[in-house]
């Protein structure tokens, strides 16, 4: 009776449209859930996702969940888990991609699922760490164990959104680091961050964890920015 009441004088909305929320629904409506622009890249072993990657460092598979616009519902979404104090919404994502690859039987093959990790003074901040709410609720779908502290960021970056891919490769250089080399040495590892945008972190992170020994890269993020 008290959610009840709650919900009739702060009615939960849809974080992508926020139009309010049905009973059942949490998070995103119906309608947006259908509307939001899924790919298949799972499926694609040539996709927009390997594309950023191709010559840079080796992956085994790469994907994103969602395509990325300026200006729509996906941006709002990721808006919102990053800076809207919402990490549930990439648990929720996390779980829901999981179950998409789940039905792929190559899934079983990932070791570990670790997060892109944030330097401990912007974590302070944010309070929390939107890519490993992601690789959490992926672990949950597919059952198979996340790491959120092999992989440290022991340099603080600026803000990587309004530079190109030679800048933020500048600015990234020697900001990874892998603290337990015994957690990834000979696995093949499912490395998983928010937005995929030039790749350039995402790169850094993996030519670490390579170079402490992981046996296979794998990319997964909730979106690829087109």
């Amino acid at each position: 009776m008290l959610r009840d009441l709650i919900s009739l004088f702060f009615p939960p909305y849809c974080l992508a449209c926020r139009e309010v929320l049905a009973k059942r629904e949490q998070w995103l409506c119906t309608a947006c859930i259908s509307e939001l622009p899924q790919t298949s890249y799972h499926l694609e072993a040539d996709n927009p996702v390997a594309q950023k990657l191709y010559g840079r460092v080796p992956t085994m598979y790469a994907m994103a969940f969602y395509r990325f616009r300026k200006g729509s519902k996906v941006q709002e979404l990721v808006h919102q888990l990053k800076y809207g104090n919402k990490p549930a919404i990439g648990e929720a994502l996390g779980r829901r991609y999981g179950s998409l690859l789940g039905k792929r039987h190559w899934a079983s093959n990932f070791d570990w699922i670790v997060p892109v990790p944030l330097h401990v003074r912007k974590l302070s901040q944010r309070g929390y760490n939107q890519s490993d709410y992601f690789a959490k609720g992926l672990s949950a779908s597919l059952a198979i164990p996340w790491h959120d502290q092999c992989l440290k960021r022991g340099k603080d970056t600026f803000t990587q959104t309004k530079h190109g891919r030679i800048e933020r490769l500048q600015n990234l250089a020697h900001a990874f680091y892998v603290a337990d080399s015994q957690v990834v040495r000979g696995k093949h590892v499912l490395l998983v961050d928010d937005v995929i945008t030039t790749g350039a972190t995402l790169e850094a992170c993996a030519l670490s964890l390579l170079g402490a020994g992981a046996r296979e890269i794998s990319i997964a993020t909730i979106g690829v920015a087109e």
